[in-house]
């Protein structure tokens, strides 16, 4: 069973995150031997379903090198020509068999494992040139699979190739007495359907290898209960930093709100413990937003903020310790306190009349405001 370095047991499965990781390294399960099987196939298939008109390319380019008049054997420029026109035939000619062995080798390995492209493969690792390493590679257990491998592939290749020569052979021999352009399509039939053969035989070394790939896929991806938890914390946040996190965020918002203290209307205190500092924009439809609240320490702040841009504070200590519990910054208040800030609002709005010298001032707001038994909160 594997060990980690910590001497844990990897005993759990790869979470969705280890599995994305090592993907993006390019660590995912891949079969030399179900590649190679799908490249024969696709060579065996192609050969015999081109064959015909392969063998018929190879015959027009024999007869175009192989029948030339005195005159273009002894001029230099039309070898050039001639040579030119045969590559031509020749491309074109294996031009169908080469899409098909392209498209096997971009098939194979995406039948396993998907398509990927990693980047991370790519760079060099100075670890691989490494004579130690090296030779650790050499005699592990790896090494000593692939090899097993390899002899079962070479016997199973040998075994059915023998079998389909000896099947053959009386196919093989009538090959020399048949006229050449019969031969060659006769011999290309021959080269797939044993190709064919012996690519079938690699179907039995691809069946055992794919299961071992997985397998030894996923057991590298196992995890150690530690490394999970780990990523957990990781993924979550570890509670110190998360703690920061939340103490910075605080500060940004204390920032934030005493810098939108300057725009209230009005500054409802306790008159010492709480401070709540409210706006009312005529001009949209909603109800006057908190835009500032504290207690204690901030509440002073917010009272010392208001003075100094000359924000009316006004005492209401039931009205102020509402707000403060019922509704949160940049909220607007709720229903139930409607009646009672629009008591204030008009307060307030009375008072800056009489300080512009347009109405007398205003009697002193009563603490008794219409504030309902949910919303109201004595300490």
């Amino acid at each position: 069973m594997a060990e980690s370095e910590s001497g844990q047991d990897k005993t759990e499965d790869p979470t969705e995150k280890k599995k994305k990781d090592a993907r993006e390294k390019g660590e995912i399960a891949r079969s030399k031997e179900l590649n190679t099987l799908a490249i024969m196939l696709a060579g065996a298939g192609a050969l015999l379903v081109f064959g015909g008109a392969l063998a018929q390319d190879m015959m027009d380019l024999m007869r175009l090198n192989f029948s030339l008049s005195r005159d273009v054997v002894l001029d230099q420029r039309s070898m050039g020509t001639y040579l030119l026109h045969s590559g031509q035939i020749a491309l074109l000619a294996i031009q169908p068999v080469m899409i098909t062995l392209l498209l096997a080798a971009l098939i194979g390995p995406i039948s396993l494992g998907g398509w990927l492209f990693s980047a991370g493969t790519m760079a060099p690792k100075f670890s691989r040139m490494n004579p130690g390493a090296g030779l650790k590679r050499m005699f592990s257990a790896k090494a000593l699979t692939e090899l097993l491998k390899a002899l079962a592939k070479f016997f199973i290749v040998l075994f059915v190739a023998l079998a389909v020569l000896s099947a053959d052979i009386d196919d093989l021999l009538r090959i020399a007495h048949e006229p050449l352009d019969r031969a060659i399509t006769h011999s290309l039939q021959v080269v797939g359907w044993s190709t064919l053969w012996m690519a079938c035989g690699l179907i039995i070394i691809a069946a055992v290898d794919v299961p071992i790939q997985i397998w030894e896929s996923i057991k590298k991806l196992k995890m150690t209960k530690q490394e999970i938890r780990d990523e957990h914390k990781d993924q979550e946040g570890r509670p110190e930093v998360k703690q920061r996190i939340r103490q910075l965020q605080r500060e940004m918002s204390q920032r934030r709100m005493m810098a939108a203290v300057p725009d209230a209307d009005v500054v409802i205190t306790n008159p010492t413990h709480y401070a709540v500092a409210l706006k009312y924009d005529p001009d949209k439809s909603g109800a006057p937003m908190l835009i500032a609240k504290g207690s204690d320490f901030l509440a002073l702040k917010i009272r010392e903020i208001a003075t100094a841009n000359e924000i009316l504070l006004l005492e209401s200590p039931a009205l102020a310790r509402s707000i403060y519990y019922s509704t949160e910054l940049e909220q607007e208040i709720p229903g139930g306190l409607y009646l009672a800030v629009a008591q204030v609002l008009a307060y307030v709005y009375q008072i800056r009349q009489y300080r512009a010298g347009k109405g007398k001032r205003p009697d002193p707001l009563k603490d008794d405001l219409p504030i309902p038994p949910d919303l109201r909160r004595d300490s």
